[in-house]
C-alpha cells in the first residue's frame, strides 16, 4: 500500500506529521470533544510530539463552552476543527470527520489520552503486515502506568445481569481483561474506543459508527459488524497509551448511567433476539430496585449521614424513574 506516492515503509521511518504534510496523510486522527479544554490541549501536544507519521488532525467540537474551539484555533492551526451546535455525542460526531478523512487509516481517540513515544507507529506497521485486521486497539494506561481493561465481549444476557469483574476473574479465557497479560497480538471480539485504529479499506466496507448510539457501545457494535463481514479485530498490547477516562462525563453521572441503559437497550434490540431483549428489560430493572433497596438500606442505617451511600441511592432513583417513565429520550447525555 502507498500514502502520498511513497511505500508506507517510508512513512513510518520517523517522519513527523503536523497537519500539513503534502500529500495524503496516512493517518486520519480524530479525537471529538465535549467541555475538555485542557485534556485536549495534552492530547493534542503529546500526539504532536509522539506520532512521527504523516497525519491529519481533526478535532469534532460538541458545542463547548469552556472555550476548546478557541483554544485549539489558538494553539493548533494545523488541526481541522469542526464545530457543531450540539452535542452529537460520539458516534456522529466521529461520522462527519470519518468522511472528509483521507488517511490509509483512521484513529479515534479520546480527549483524554495521551499518546506515547513509538505507539502509533508500531501499530500501524502491525497493520501494513495484517491486511485482514479491520479494527485495532493498543493497551490503555491509568496515570500510574496499571493497566485499564482495553478489551471487552459483546454483550450478552450473562455479562450484563451478572458481574463483569467476576467473569473475568474466574473465566479469563472467555472473558479477557487487564488481569490477563497478553504477549502479542491477540484476536478479541472489541476493544475500548478510547484509542481505536481502524482501516479505511474496512470501513468502506462495513460503513460508518451506527449513530443510534450516542455514546457506549458505538465500538462494539462497529468491532461486531467488523468481525461478521470477515475483518480480525486485534488487541496490540506491544504498544500503550495514557488514559483519564470519563473526561466528558465525569460531571453528568446519572446522565451518563442512563445513557448507558439506553445503548444497551439498543444494541440488544439490534443484535439480539426480541426475547433477550425484553429478558435485559426486565432483568436490570429488577436489579436497579435491589440495588436502591440495598442503599436505602444502608443509608437508613447510618442515619442518612454516608454521602457515598446517598450518591448511589439518588442514581439508582433516578434510572428507576426514567425505566418507569418508559425509558424516554430524556434524561441521558443527548437530552440531559
Amino acid at each position: 500500500m502507498k500514502t502520498g506516492g511513497r511505500p508506507l515503509s517510508q512513512h513510518l521511518r520517523g517522519e513527523r506529521g503536523n497537519g500539513e504534510t503534502a500529500g495524503e496523510p496516512l493517518l486520519s486522527v480524530i479525537i471529538v470533544n465535549w467541555n475538555t479544554k485542557d485534556l485536549l490541549r495534552r492530547c493534542l501536544a503529546s500526539l504532536h510530539a509522539n506520532a512521527n507519521v504523516p497525519m491529519e488532525v481533526f478535532v469534532v467540537d460538541n458545542h463547548s463552552a469552556d472555550g476548546s474551539p478557541e483554544m485549539v484555533r489558538g494553539s493548533f492551526p494545523g488541526v481541522f476543527l469542526i464545530e457543531n451546535r450540539r452535542n452529537l455525542g460520539f458516534a456522529k460526531a466521529n461520522n462527519e470527520a470519518l468522511r472528509k478523512a483521507k488517511g490509509a487509516y483512521c484513529l479515534l481517540l479520546n480527549s483524554d489520552t495521551v499518546v506515547t513515544p513509538g505507539a502509533i507507529p508500531c501499530v500501524l506497521r502491525y497493520l501494513e503486515e495484517n491486511r485482514d485486521v479491520g479494527i485495532a486497539g493498543l493497551q490503555l494506561l491509568n496515570a500510574d502506568g496499571s493497566r485499564q481493561n482495553s478489551i471487552a465481549n459483546f454483550p450478552t444476557l450473562l455479562t450484563e445481569l451478572t458481574s463483569k469483574s467476576l467473569l473475568r476473574r474466574f473465566f479469563p479465557s472467555r472473558y479477557p481483561g487487564k488481569e490477563r497479560p497478553f504477549q502479542g497480538p491477540a484476536d478479541v471480539e472489541s476493544v475500548i474506543g478510547a484509542c481505536l485504529f481502524v482501516r479505511r479499506a474496512a470501513m468502506e466496507q462495513v460503513g460508518y459508527l451506527d449513530e443510534e448510539y450516542f455514546f457506549f457501545l458505538e465500538e462494539t457494535d462497529w468491532c461486531l459488524r467488523m468481525r461478521k463481514a470477515g475483518w480480525r479485530v486485534v488487541h496490540f498490547p506491544g504498544a500503550s497509551i495514557f488514559h483519564v477516562q470519563g473526561g466528558s462525563v465525569r460531571n453528568g453521572n446519572i446522565p451518563a448511567r442512563i445513557e448507558y441503559f439506553r445503548s444497551r437497550y439498543a444494541y440488544f434490540r439490534k443484535h439480539h433476539s426480541r426475547t433477550a431483549a425484553v429478558a435485559l428489560h426486565a432483568g436490570l430493572f429488577v436489579r436497579t430496585v435491589a440495588n436502591l433497596l440495598i442503599h436505602l438500606t444502608v443509608c437508613a442505617a447510618t442515619l442518612f449521614l454516608y454521602p457515598r451511600g446517598r450518591n448511589r441511592a439518588g442514581v439508582y432513583w433516578a434510572i428507576l424513574l426514567w425505566h418507569l417513565r418508559g425509558c424516554p429520550p430524556s434524561g441521558g447525555l443527548s437530552h440531559g
